[in-house]
């Protein structure tokens, strides 16, 4: 019994960095008491290191490069995955990278009692199952007052359903948000935690110091709302990012297929795009791709690439709820549709057999002004697509009574994430100067922006069109601008269509109240 009593070492106080060793499977610490048969060596392990200051469970390469970022920081973290040899890998990873304190466990018991309390778990798994099979695994250790983090693209309703079962079990529980990327997950992302406040206050200190940093506006992040605002916001920073895509790559087919633009014009074209109002993550790798030659062949790598592109449905999510939301998204939509018609690649083969032809009109471009005139459309473009993605956080925003703040969304975006680029700060600036902002068209300066390039924007669609080039994001965002800038669309039309089949009824200009005309019957009489 003395010699048992001598292993129940007291519990550790939370300690800094320097208490640490090099990252390595096992923490330091004086060489422990020989078990007897009946006491279990992981539990004496934690019980003689120093506690970790956060937890992180799911290692493939998004939770490996969080979880070496958050290290890097000066926090302790220890690391858990299902598969052991990912944890392994973690720490080895750690070792390399600058001996950095991460701490590794192959039982999710001597993982959660490693970490201080109030003990705080991110996970970074696949949405949907994966997490309520892994929140289960990581409970059932957990005590009252306890935190999850869901790292992952998660629907924001299963986060309001997890938020509520961990408050019934006194866990807390927040949907973050995290864009960037592996590159961003490793050296600073874009991260939007929405959940509880209490929750996020524990580990504020860590995300400050672990998202990206921008000089002129801090940390890329905030804390977003209540319930799954983080995941909603972060899904429909998705479906912009499916727009600002969409709208890159038909510029591409543009200068491409009409301009006839070689690879390397097209690396030295958006280079030079990349210096001014354009300047963006999305333009800067573009014009990467363009100048990587293929190691396995001849030629460019990015024509050797298939034409369909794939997706992991935070884009079809953020559709699904503009409709439900009643919120128009053409630019969102159309790039949606561009990729389930990518996916078609065997039956656009075969159309294309159909279809043969020649749909060039064989006029002469003015290479220069066609550049120009693209790079203007696309940036009007650009411009309706983040609008209509801005609509839908406010229209949900409103609906779940979160109070979100656009303009602190356009600050946390500008750098880390995928969308992040130079105008997002004009957006900022935008809602600082009118919280109430009815769409981002309307605010004086991008007003003013859409005006002068409508001109080059309307010859970009037409030339398109006039070649049998596909232009579906810029068409949709020339459309939205088109319809929103009218004071009166043939809806009435429609409407009264509507009345005439089914009696829907409809609203006079001249009057007030809800009229129905039996319009057969009165078409039917003035026939006679």
């Amino acid at each position: 019994m003395k010699r048992l009593r001598r292993q129940r070492v007291r519990t550790p106080k939370p300690t800094t960095p320097q208490l640490f060793r090099t990252a390595t499977a096992k923490p330091l610490r004086r060489t422990p008491p020989r078990p007897s048969p009946t006491v279990d060596r992981a539990s004496i392990q934690i019980q003689d290191m120093a506690l970790t200051r956060i937890g992180l469970a799911g290692l493939a390469v998004m939770g490996q490069n969080l979880a070496l970022n958050i290290a890097e920081k000066g926090f302790p973290i220890s690391v858990y995955n299902r598969t052991t040899s990912k944890v392994d890998e973690t720490v080895q990873r750690a070792k390399v990278e600058g001996n950095l304190p991460v701490f590794g466990f192959h039982d999710p018991a001597s993982f959660v009692g490693s970490i201080q309390k109030p003990r705080v778990v991110i996970m970074l798994v696949k949405a949907g199952a994966p997490v309520d099979q892994t929140i289960a695994t990581l409970a059932a250790h957990l005590e009252q007052g306890d935190c999850i983090i869901d790292g992952g693209n998660e629907w924001y309703e299963n986060t309001e359903r997890r938020e509520k079962a961990m408050e019934e079990r006194g866990l807390l529980y927040l949907g973050m948000g995290v864009s960037g990327g592996e590159e961003g997950a490793r050296n600073g992302p874009s991260l939007m935690p929405g959940g509880s406040f209490e929750a996020y206050k524990y580990i504020e200190d860590i995300l400050l110091k672990v998202a990206a940093q921008v000089p002129d506006s801090g940390p890329c992040v905030t804390y977003i709302g209540k319930g799954g605002s983080g995941n909603f916001v972060k899904m429909v920073h998705n479906g912009i990012e499916y727009g600002d895509m969409q709208l890159i790559a038909e510029a591409y087919d543009v200068l491409k297929s009409v301009g006839k633009l070689t690879n390397s014009e097209l690396q030295q074209v958006f280079s030079e795009w990349n210096k001014g109002e354009l300047l963006s993550f999305l333009i800067e790798i573009t014009a990467d791709i363009f100048g990587i030659k293929d190691e396995q062949g001849e030629g460019y790598l990015v024509d050797k690439v298939l034409d369909k592109t794939g997706m992991k449905g935070t884009g079809k999510w953020t559709v699904q709820q503009a409709a439900e939301l009643s919120v128009a998204a053409p630019t969102i939509e159309a790039s949606l549709d561009s990729r389930f018609l990518s996916g078609l690649k065997d039956e656009r083969v075969e159309a294309s057999k159909i279809f043969q032809g020649d749909y060039s009109t064989g006029l002469p471009v003015d290479k220069a002004q066609l550049i120009e005139d693209v790079r203007q459309a696309l940036y009007a473009s650009k411009i309706c697509s983040y609008a209509q993605g801005m609509n839908i956080i406010k229209a949900k925003s409103t609906e779940k009574g979160w109070g979100l703040n656009l303009g602190e969304l356009a600050r946390i975006w500008k750098g880390g994430c995928i969308i992040r680029a130079i105008f997002l700060d004009r957006i900022k600036k935008a809602y600082d100067r009118n919280p109430n902002l009815a769409n981002l068209l309307v605010d004086p300066e991008f007003a003013q922006e859409i005006m002068d390039r409508q001109a080059a924007w309307r010859r970009v669609v037409c030339l398109a069109i006039n070649n049998g080039v596909s232009t579906p994001g810029m068409s949709a965002s020339l459309a939205y601008f088109d319809s929103y800038r009218r004071n009166r669309l043939p809806a009435n039309l429609v409407q009264a269509q509507r009345d005439y089949f089914g009696a829907h009824t409809y609203e006079r200009v001249d009057m007030p109240g809800s009229f129905h005309t039996e319009w057969f019957k009165t078409a039917r009489n003035s026939k006679i």
